[in-house]
């Protein structure tokens, strides 16, 4: 009997070695999948993201070139433009706010466009992203 005990105590501390073990490469092999999963969630966002950028600026190209006609007016080699009434948008500094602020309230010649309603606030954002992030390109 005493042997008997002893072997199903063996048994029975191997059974939930075995059990612990398991447990522990289940938790590991949960914890591999969700790193796999945030990765592949952060690469889909990322390229998602290449093409909203890429919508972005298309669309604002289109506003740039036909919408506002801000290339009749300005420089900028991206857009392939070469207006000669307002600055050379490639060598001027400017920031999303400054930008954002010419092309709401206009200045000389320049007209308002988001005071005058020419163009929406979505709009105005997309030419302001666009011309932003083609300055010198």
């Amino acid at each position: 009997k005493r042997l008997r005990s002893q072997w199903l105590e063996r048994s029975q501390c191997q059974h939930y070695s075995s059990v612990i073990i398991a447990l522990r490469l289940n938790s590991l092999l949960v914890k591999i999948f969700k790193f796999l999963l945030i990765s592949l969630g952060l690469t889909l966002l990322h390229i998602s993201g290449l093409f909203a950028d890429d919508a972005k600026m298309a669309k604002g190209l289109e506003i740039f070139n036909e919408t506002a006609g801000c290339a009749a007016c300005h420089v900028l080699k991206a857009a392939g433009s070469e207006g000669n009434v307002g600055p050379n948008l490639d060598t001027v500094e400017m920031t999303k706010e400054s930008l954002t602020e010419m092309v709401v309230y206009g200045l000389g010649v320049m007209p308002a466009f988001g005071e005058d309603e020419i163009l929406t606030k979505e709009e105005i954002d997309t030419v302001v992203y666009y011309v932003l992030n083609s300055v010198g390109k």
